[in-house]
């Protein structure tokens, strides 16, 4: 976790000038100032948090500098092949969040596709080719 700790860091580096640099800029305007320093405070709080964490946790293979390819192979978990159903969840909450806009109608539509892509979804490998 070393590489991503280092990474949310380094944006708090950033995000600390630039909150400086903007605000004396624009002389202090508050909503782009808070902004910016909050941006710095989450990069903080993210950054401490893996850093803590990693503390923890054994090396990982991507934190050694002198790993290979072959360390870090293994079992990453199951996958399903190929799926279409991801897509009719998509779809389905493209028509939710349309209807949050037209009218309800056309939400509970979209949400009645939602719940049949979902139930999909969860049980796909439970049957069929790729079945567990």
């Amino acid at each position: 976790m070393r590489i991503e700790t280092k990474l949310f860091l380094y944006l708090v580096g950033f995000f600390i000038p630039v909150t400086l640099i903007y605000g004396f800029w624009s002389k202090w305007e508050p909503i782009g100032t808070t902004a910016l320093t909050l941006s710095a405070l989450l990069f903080a709080l993210t950054g401490f948090y893996l850093w803590m964490t990693g503390k923890k946790l054994p090396l990982r293979p991507e934190d050694n500098a002198a790993g290979e390819i072959e360390d870090a192979e293994g079992n990453y978990g199951y996958f399903v092949a190929s799926s279409w159903t991801p897509l009719w969840v998509a779809g389905s909450g493209a028509i939710m969040f349309a209807g949050l806009a037209v009218g309800w109608w056309l939400f509970i539509i979209g949400a009645f596709f939602a719940i049949v892509a979902v139930c999909l979804w969860v049980f796909e490998s439970f049957s069929g080719e790729y079945s567990i």
